[in-house]
């Protein structure tokens, strides 16, 4: 049953990140929110990620190697939370991000997912705002008209267990190339509202942006998530078929029980 303080799990993928894994792990000690359960999926690491994830306390999943999209979905599945919360191993949140976060899914049960904000971190500590901030405004302009919503970003999201209960057959799980949180976003968004939480953001990694090959290689991997999902999902259909099943949500939900 969802509650005004549901139980949160929280899913974290991981692959030979063991430094930064043990930086998120610290981070989410602090929460004042504090997580029911955090679920370290280990996706074929070679370094310490997965005794990292042990000495904090963690539940360590053995992820079957095949991409972050596979282990996430892994983590979910174990997941005993009523909220399933997701960072990236990279990922360095608040010590109120859940504080933040959880309480605009709590607050509205037609909303079945949330989303926050980022800046990115360089290896002297400084933050670089205004680089995520171009960097995730240009992933929710091509992805809002796309969708016809706001688009989840991986390192910083929330949904109902019961909403990705909903999807966890239709997802592509066994997809390396794909983006996981935009597949995510397709699928929860064709009949829950998601929203964005513009004061719960995270620290992440720059890599995105500064590893070679890095943005062609997002840029690859979002046209074919954007694909696989047609012509079911070619915007226009998408727009009235999730239209209408909105509306009727909204009609179930003003019935009297």
């Amino acid at each position: 049953m969802r509650g005004a303080r549901p139980s949160v799990t929280v899913v974290i993928p991981v692959r030979d990140d063991a430094v930064l894994l043990r930086r998120c792990l610290e981070a989410l000690v602090r929460q004042t929110w504090v997580p029911d359960e955090v679920i370290v999926v280990d996706d074929g690491s070679r370094d310490g990620s997965a005794a990292v994830a042990a000495e904090h306390g963690a539940t360590v999943v053995w992820g079957p190697a095949r991409g972050i999209a596979s282990a996430a979905a892994s983590g979910y599945d174990m997941a005993s939370g009523e909220v399933i919360a997701r960072l990236d191993a990279d990922s360095m949140p608040p010590d109120d991000w859940l504080e933040r976060l959880l309480p605009a899914l709590a607050g509205d049960r037609s909303v079945g997912a949330v989303t926050g904000d980022a800046w990115f971190l360089d290896p002297s500590g400084k933050v670089r705002r205004r680089a995520a901030a171009a960097y995730l405004g240009a992933y929710r302009a091509v992805l809002l008209p796309t969708l016809g919503h706001t688009p989840l970003f991986g390192s910083n999201m929330a949904m109902w267990r019961d909403v990705w209960s909903g999807v966890s057959d239709e997802v592509h799980r066994d997809d390396d190339l794909l983006h996981d949180d935009m597949d995510l976003s397709f699928h929860i968004g064709r009949t829950h509202r998601i929203l964005r939480v513009r004061g719960a953001a995270v620290g992440i990694s720059p890599r995105p942006l500064s590893v070679d090959g890095a943005r062609l290689l997002r840029l690859r991997r979002g046209f074919h998530t954007v694909l696989v999902h047609w012509p079911q999902d070619f915007p226009p259909r998408r727009w009235m078929a999730r239209a209408r099943s909105l509306r009727g949500r909204s009609r179930s939900a003003l019935r009297p029980a």
